[in-house]
């Protein structure tokens, strides 16, 4: 950990150097100030704020982010890219990691980042001199921000340090890991202090305030904390305040409502982000101006996955050909969702069909590593949101992601009752307004249906691989590509952590903790 603490408690204001701009999170990093001397008015806790979100949207050096490397890991894609020297994520889906090879360290670094960043800003505010109210706002998003940051680490790597208060470099060396359990009860206390605090609002104005935590966001989050910690009750209520009495109907609350059109939510058209059925979307911009000689992925705010998840040497061959430019072919599609999702309505949204479109002379690509012929059109990026910006075209794009929407919240809800003995009516309501929105019929609330129910619904969102695991169905599910039963649930303590700390290997992975 010394090399990110090192690197954390020098930049984590270098973030918060920030140039205005219209929305809360097209913002750019601009210089440096020491943290010493900052955080003492209105401004610099904004730009502070908008540093933690920044870490939200980080995208590793080595391509990485959560949603990718969750993908490559489910049974929905392989790991993809260019041939087979391409290991970006294949050791992910093949389950060939190490502690020191692997996706591990750009997913602990980017946790640990936002937490730091939080702790910075939470330590520091009561002494800003700046309106009240609008402080203790910042300080419950920035509760809720590190809760967040919490929840992904302890899912990933179990054991992991717990912090509330900054770190200094004198104290690095001496870092412990704590209970996961005593991990789970700060992330419960930081998100009910942020429910707690009459200043969070219930909405934001999207077009300047798109993207901050609303108490909505955080109740979301609390439900889904509560499902993994398997507090049906808990999860239930949390999710209920969220989906509203009438599931189909929109919270009054909130604003919650679910699409009409399904499509909508993957179009890309920026009108569409920040929409009704948004709870925690993750923020990209094509403004950010990146390029490979400025930092390349690591230091571009666009939607990087927009152009790895494109078919490779896409070429179109008639008039209607889909618009889709060109990319690097990683998460290919396996047959199994293919199969699973093949006479579903939400197939065109959710598969690009490289193999049919060839086959019908309509357009042509080159297969990459572990080519199926299947690709993910939820991401795949087309000339139609063609970024118009400064910068290299391919860091460029701005799509977002999905962390946390409506019909996520609505399976979610029905599997905590079901799982818990609940209403079931509610159960299904809450499933069969998920599938009339696509002109599904109804079904039963039973776990098989929700289970096919999310494996549809949220196909290449990031969300199955955590499904899996959750639900214990991943040794079966993914036994043939190498996934070992008490030990692939979870990452590798990254081997650069260890060095020269106190922090210790897992047991899963052959360590003592």
């Amino acid at each position: 950990m010394k090399r990110y603490i090192k690197y954390l408690v020098a930049v984590a204001v270098s973030g918060v150097m920030l140039s205005s701009c219209k929305k809360f999170l097209e913002i750019q990093p601009k210089g440096v100030d020491l943290e010493s001397n900052y955080y003492q008015n209105e401004d610099q806790m904004y730009k502070g704020l908008v540093a933690i979100y920044d870490v939200v949207a980080w995208q590793g050096g080595i391509l990485t982010n959560k949603e990718g490397v969750a993908m490559a890991a489910s049974d929905d894609h392989y790991g993809g890219g260019e041939g087979s020297g391409d290991m970006n994520f294949v050791n992910m889906d093949k389950f060939t990691l190490t502690p020191a090879t692997g996706p591990q360290e750009d997913l602990w670094s980017r946790g640990f980042s936002g937490v730091f960043r939080a702790n910075i800003l939470i330590e520091k505010a009561p002494a800003a001199q700046m309106d009240e109210n609008v402080k203790a706002r910042m300080v419950a998003e920035a509760k809720a921000l590190r809760a967040y940051f919490y929840f992904d680490l302890v899912r990933w790597f179990k054991n992991i340090p717990l912090y509330t208060t900054n770190i200094t470099t004198s104290e690095m060396y001496n870092v412990t890991q704590a209970p996961p359990a005593d991990v789970y009860a700060q992330i419960e206390a930081d998100l009910k202090d942020a429910i707690a605090e009459p200043n969070l609002p219930n909405t934001v104005p999207a077009a300047t305030e798109g993207g901050r935590f609303t108490k909505g966001t955080v109740h979301a989050l609390l439900g889904k904390v509560y499902l993994w910690e398997e507090k049906w009750a808990e999860a239930a209520a949390e999710f209920a305040e969220v989906n509203g009495s009438t599931p189909g109907q929109q919270n009054p609350t909130y604003g919650y409502k679910l699409l009409d059109d399904y499509g909508d939510l993957f179009s890309g058209d920026v009108a569409n982000k920040f929409n009704s059925e948004s709870i925690l979307e993750i923020f990209h911009t094509t403004l950010s101006a990146g390029s490979w000689g400025g930092g390349g992925v690591a230091a571009t705010e666009g939607n990087i996955m927009n152009i790895m998840a494109g078919p490779r040497g896409y070429t179109t061959k008639t008039a209607g050909a889909p618009d889709y430019y060109s990319g690097w072919s990683y998460w290919p599609v396996t047959k199994s969702l293919f199969d699973a999702i093949h006479f579903d309505p939400r197939y065109k949204w959710t598969i690009a069909n490289l193999d049919s479109l060839k086959a019908n002379g309509i357009a042509d690509y080159t297969p990459g590593a572990q080519n199926t012929g299947y690709f993910i059109a939820k991401w795949v990026a087309r000339y139609s949101n063609l970024p118009t910006g400064a910068g290299d075209r391919d860091l460029n794009w701005g799509q977002n992601y999905y962390d946390i929407r409506l019909a996520d919240t609505y399976l979610m809800e029905a599997e905590a009752i079901v799982r818990g003995g609940g209403d079931m009516t509610r159960a299904a309501a809450l499933i069969n307004a998920v599938r009339a929105r696509v002109g599904l019929g109804p079904v039963a609330a039973t776990m098989d249906n929700i289970k096919r129910e999310r494996r549809l619904e949220l196909a290449g969102e990031g969300q199955r691989w955590f499904d899996l695991v959750r639900w214990g169905d991943a040794a079966q599910v993914l036994a043939s590509e190498g996934f070992v039963a008490g030990k692939n649930e979870i990452l590798p303590i990254p081997l650069r952590e260890m060095d020269n700390t106190k922090i210790e290997q897992s047991k899963e992975w052959g360590g003592t903790k």
